[in-house]
């Protein structure tokens, strides 16, 4: 099967919101090639270097090369996605280098790709939960609880900064026996997580049928298909499922959107986790939450990315 690699020229401060848009367009994959991580590795004193050939030294004005995947039959949502990265350089107002975005476009054979990826997703550890790659054998720790992923079709690996801050804020206001709702699940890693760490129910939800699908098979790849319900839509769509956590990694017009109906879902002391929030838009989704009825209890940023956690002024 030949795909269509899709290529645009950015910077690195640009580069995880034109990653993340991208990923709202394809199932396929996304990569990051940045120069900047040659001289972050550099400066690392926990990796030793015998040589490095001196024309791979980076160019501090070097373009950072996000890529994508589309199928042929694909070929149309490019137009849709780079109107996208657009909209999200006007919302950031100046505030981020976007670079040139010139596109360029090849096709590949096959999925070699993806072997590729493979070779570089590595076990990754956010707190008491280690993101683990089916493919790689990982001998779990005392007090680790291990998240087995195959994620090859849905975003959600634990090492963009909006997962992780979710994976964070979960284990501080999860409590054994609570039930828990994901919006926008993708490959399913936060449910799976909820459940491993004491939840009794996960309700996941995604409206994309890939996300949906690869978020079942991790959920029963963890053994945890009992406590976690995988529904194709946008929330629940059932007022009487009532959570003592929800959480949405979507983005900031979404999370808008979600404003006035995810309480409906929420218990009256519950918590809801908000992630995916660029810096530009954090007042943006802050007000949207308190006109519907949610304070701010924490606030947590990386990069240019936030998380929040937020509950019913009433229970405040």
């Amino acid at each position: 099967m030949k795909f269509l690699e899709l290529t645009v020229h950015t910077s690195s401060e640009a580069s995880e919101l034109v990653a993340d848009a991208m990923w709202e367009f394809t199932p396929h994959g996304v990569t990051v090639c940045d120069s900047s991580d040659i001289v972050a590795l550099q400066k690392n004193s926990t990796v030793f270097w015998d040589y490095m050939d001196d024309t791979l030294a980076p160019s501090p004005n070097a373009d950072v090369l996000v890529k994508c995947y589309f199928s042929l039959d694909e070929t149309d949502k490019i137009s849709a996605l780079m109107r996208e990265i657009g909209c999200r350089k006007e919302l950031a107002a100046g505030a981020v280098f976007f670079g040139s975005l010139e596109e360029t476009k090849r096709e590949i054979e096959g999925d070699d790709w993806i072997d590729v990826w493979k070779k570089h997703f590595r076990p990754i550890r956010l707190g008491k939960i280690v993101v683990v790659p089916e493919w790689i054998a990982y001998d779990k720790k005392a007090g680790e609880e291990t998240v087995l992923l195959d994620s090859n079709m849905a975003f959600g690996t634990g090492e963009h900064e909006t997962t992780a801050m979710c994976v964070a804020l979960l284990q501080k206001y999860l409590h054994s026996g609570d039930e828990v709702l994901d919006i926008g699940c993708g490959s399913g890693i936060l449910g799976i997580a909820a459940a491993k760490l004491g939840a009794k129910k996960c309700y996941l939800t995604d409206l994309d049928p890939i996300a949906v699908e690869s978020a079942k098979h991790n959920s029963e790849r963890n053994g945890v298909a009992d406590k976690v319900s995988v529904t194709e839509a946008d929330l629940v769509g059932d007022t009487c499922v009532r959570c003592n956590l929800a959480l949405a990694n979507i983005t900031a017009e979404v999370l808008a959107l979600l404003a006035s109906g995810i309480g409906n879902n929420l218990k009256e002391d519950g918590t809801l986790i908000l992630s995916g929030i660029i810096r530009e838009r954090l007042d943006f989704v802050k007000e949207t939450y308190a006109r519907a009825g949610f304070a701010v209890t924490e606030e947590c940023g990386r990069g240019e990315w936030y998380a929040l956690a937020l509950k019913k002024e009433s229970a405040v």
